[in-house]
């Protein structure tokens, strides 16, 4: 891998191709806890619409994701 310094690009070491490696994984699982987080959220939406309708009692996160907190 190469890093761009000054304009130049030069080789990285070992360890900053780790480290980098490291940082990208980091963000892939952080961008898939945000994807899954508001995937959540809907389907807490979804769930508590339809209970609201038939008359069920809604869980705490169905009332979050309904009304807000």
């Amino acid at each position: 891998m190469k890093k761009q310094i000054n304009g130049q690009l030069i080789e990285m070491t070992a360890e900053e191709v780790t480290a980098r490696q490291a940082e990208e994984a980091q963000a892939n699982i952080n961008k898939q806890a945000r994807i899954d987080a508001e995937t959540t959220k809907e389907n807490n939406k979804t769930s508590g619409k339809a209970k609201l309708k038939s008359g069920d009692a809604l869980t705490d996160a169905e009332i979050s994701a309904l009304f807000g907190d």
